[in-house]
């Protein structure tokens, strides 16, 4: 009788959800997958051998990648990132000059719903302002992370705009848009470009 063994690979599904897919370019649907090594039998997975790992697989082109693609945003997480983040970089200015400054709250909404949040109003306004700073810091570095060096240049101009409407910046407000820079990834000297070239522009 004729035998045919080998060694074969077998992947079960262990998670599944929706990733940016660095093949299609695009949010899809992924099965995470545990791999092992099986001695077969007539095809067949007889003895299990050792451990190959996981993997991501999109459900739209097969690819198979490592799951740290899992850590790249999807496109629906950036959207949502980018309001955040000027919500929350606006509420640090506020908190370092004047927050119940109404040009100043007029302009936080004029900033946030520039970045798509059309319903956001002077209650958001408000109950941002509540927030812990620790995670208003974490919401402006969460943003930072998604945006180009020009995209990260408009964003802290939105802000310096904010802290310059109830008139020149104060020396809290001008640390405070330093602090947010950083979090965005922003050296020092291109931070100070940006808020000196917006002040100029606002005379």
């Amino acid at each position: 009788m004729l035998l045919i063994f080998g060694l074969s690979v077998f992947f079960r599904t262990v998670g599944e959800g929706t990733f940016h897919c660095p093949q299609c370019g695009g949010d899809r649907a992924y099965r995470r997958r545990n791999g092992r090594r099986w001695f077969t039998l007539f095809f067949l997975p007889v003895i299990p051998l050792t451990g190959v790992g996981e993997v991501v697989e999109c459900r739209t082109c097969k690819t198979r990648f490592d799951v740290a693609v899992l850590g790249a945003p999807t496109a629906v997480q950036m959207a949502a990132a980018l309001p955040a983040g000027m919500r929350a970089a606006a509420s640090l200015v506020l908190r370092a000059g004047d927050p119940s400054d109404g040009a100043a709250r007029g302009r936080v909404i004029e900033a946030v719903r520039g970045y798509g949040e059309m319903t956001f109003g002077e209650n958001d306004v408000e109950a941002d302002l509540r927030l812990r700073p620790e995670f208003l810091q974490e919401e402006v570095a969460r943003a930072g992370a998604q945006l180009a060096v020009e995209a990260k240049e408009w964003f802290l101009s939105q802000a310096v705009r904010v802290g310059l409407a109830d008139g020149p910046l104060t020396e809290g407000e001008r640390q405070t848009m330093h602090h947010i820079a950083h979090l965005l990834g922003m050296s020092r000297a291109h931070a100070l470009g940006v808020i000196v070239t917006t002040e100029g522009a606002a005379r």
